[in-house]
């Protein structure tokens, strides 16, 4: 039975390698997997999903206001698709999942998506929030803190080292970028170490 996954975390948890080592099940089974990551995060080049520990598969891309749904209908036309696997997952919109649970129910093809669930304020993506909301199961990819706890936000830092704590919520980087943390440790690094 098909279903929509979320497989969410921080940053640098290893969702990307998470995701390259489920496709490649697939393919090693004689499945087909189709592969979709979004279009501005060039990181490892257009449409490329790569890791940092070094493996990486070329992808299919989305794009802001894409129909997700006839993308996916136009790709099972053109040969068989055993699963979709979306990187980025945060970036789609609440149409677009939407559109991705209808693939599972009326195309009837699993769909894996993969993302970050809070940004560094601490908010919610709204693809990530939908998903929340829709998908049939969803999975913790885990990362620690430096103090050793489950790492559950992530701060954006400035070119000073230190935590901002405004900006865009979408500005693509790596380890240079963000820090995964715990709670108590983001709340001193945003300088909010008042009890609530």
């Amino acid at each position: 039975m098909a279903k929509l996954y979320f497989h969410f975390s921080t940053m640098n948890a290893g969702k990307s390698t998470v995701l390259l080592q489920a496709a490649h099940n697939y393919r090693e089974r004689g499945m087909v997997p189709y592969l979709i990551t979004a279009r501005f995060d060039r990181r490892a080049g257009e449409g490329r999903i790569a890791s940092r520990i070094g493996i990486g598969q070329d992808a299919d891309t989305f794009e802001p206001g894409e129909e997700l749904f006839g993308k996916i209908e136009a790709r099972q036309k053109a040969g068989p698709v055993a699963c979709v696997f979306i990187d980025e997952a945060q970036f789609l919109s609440e149409e677009q999942v939407w559109q991705l649970a209808r693939a599972v129910d009326d195309l009837r093809v699993p769909v894996m998506c993969y993302g970050l669930r809070v940004d560094f304020r601490g908010q919610l993506f709204p693809g990530s929030a939908t998903l929340l909301a829709l998908a049939d199961e969803m999975r913790e990819v885990r990362t620690i803190c430096h103090c050793g706890k489950k790492a559950t936000m992530v701060v954006r830092l400035g070119p000073d080292g230190k935590a901002l704590r405004e900006g865009a919520q979408v500005q693509i980087g790596g380890n240079e970028t963000y820090l995964s943390l715990c709670r108590r440790h983001w709340r001193a690094a945003v300088g909010d170490d008042a009890p609530a």
